[in-house]
């Protein structure tokens, strides 16, 4: 397993072209071949969702590094919009379907699957196809209860309390998966940002800091696992989005612990530098992670159809 430089970073594009970590992943009979020391980011490519999915979550050790026997599980996706899976404004369907089989698989007790849309919730569960595939895959879909919500001491360093959605203080682990996607405010939205779809109150008002509001929630959640979902992505007109026009397939996910390196990661398959995106050297500041992936141990996974 070889180190990414500064170029190879670079070469994470969306252009397409391939990352050159070497040591690619080949499916075997009965499995995939696993590395004996689980590497630190997975970027597994290829034309299915679930073979991804399933290859690079098997690559970065398995569900079961993740989630233990008897554990109440939230998988995390982005609902926010009315949208469709092929205008890649909230995540891939198959992706959290997926992930719910495996945690089911690995022995959890429940995986529940919610969000805080931005628009009305039955206006977005369903046509995400989000609902249907993970109800499909065995897991608890809800709408979020304004009721369920609580202040919470967030110790952050610009969020210093908010409310908070009561079932996500009371999982044993949080699988964050967001969708990678353009955001007219942000930049991009990806792993962190994801996040926000956690808490209530006037989410309006962490624009005026969004960079530090996204690190204070970050930290204080620190999702298990992350999967960012590259499957396709929205180039322009984020977050919304709505128009195919700007979408682009990419037939990528990049599965990691490392909050910061996922989303560094995701800022590569635009062509981005961390730099260039606020909330990543102050997350890197704050200790949550390293967007230096020369310094981490990443893996591709290249699944053939």
């Amino acid at each position: 397993m070889s180190e990414l430089t500064r170029r190879d970073f670079m070469r994470l594009t969306l252009a397409g072209a391939g990352a050159v970590i070497t040591g690619a992943v080949t499916p075997l009979r009965g499995g995939w071949a696993v590395p004996s020391s689980p590497p630190d980011l997975v970027i597994a490519r290829g034309e299915s969702a679930v073979a991804i999915t399933e290859a690079g979550l098997e690559t970065a050790g398995g569900m079961g590094r993740f989630v233990s026997r008897g554990d109440v599980v939230l998988v995390k996706p982005n609902i926010g919009w009315d949208r469709t899976p092929e205008q890649a404004a909230n995540t891939n369907p198959e992706v959290i379907g997926t992930l719910v089989r495996l945690c089911a698989e690995a022995g959890a007790r429940e995986v529940k699957v919610f969000d805080h849309p931005c628009e009305d919730p039955r206006r977005t569960y369903v046509p995400s196809g989000i609902m249907e595939a993970a109800k499909k895959a065995g897991a608890q879909v809800t709408y979020m209860d304004e009721r369920r919500y609580r202040k919470v001491d967030l110790k952050g360093d610009v969020l210093k309390s908010w409310e908070v959605y009561r079932e996500a203080l009371e999982v044993d682990a949080i699988i964050n998966v967001p969708i990678l996607k353009h955001h007219s405010l942000a930049r991009l939205t990806m792993g962190m940002k994801n996040l926000m779809g956690l808490i209530g109150g006037s989410r309006s008002r962490l624009h005026w800091q969004l960079d530090a509001s996204i690190v204070d929630l970050a930290a204080f959640f620190k999702p298990t696992l992350v999967v960012l979902d590259a499957v396709r992505i929205l180039t322009a007109s984020g977050p919304q989005g709505g128009s195919l026009k700007h979408v682009k397939k990419v037939n990528t996910v990049a599965i990691g612990t490392d909050q910061v390196a996922v989303d560094a990661a995701g800022a590569a398959l635009f062509g981005l530098v961390p730099e260039e995106l606020g909330h990543l050297p102050l997350a890197q500041a704050r200790g949550l992670g390293t967007w230096d992936l020369a310094k981490l141990r990443v893996k591709e996974v290249n699944v053939d159809s």
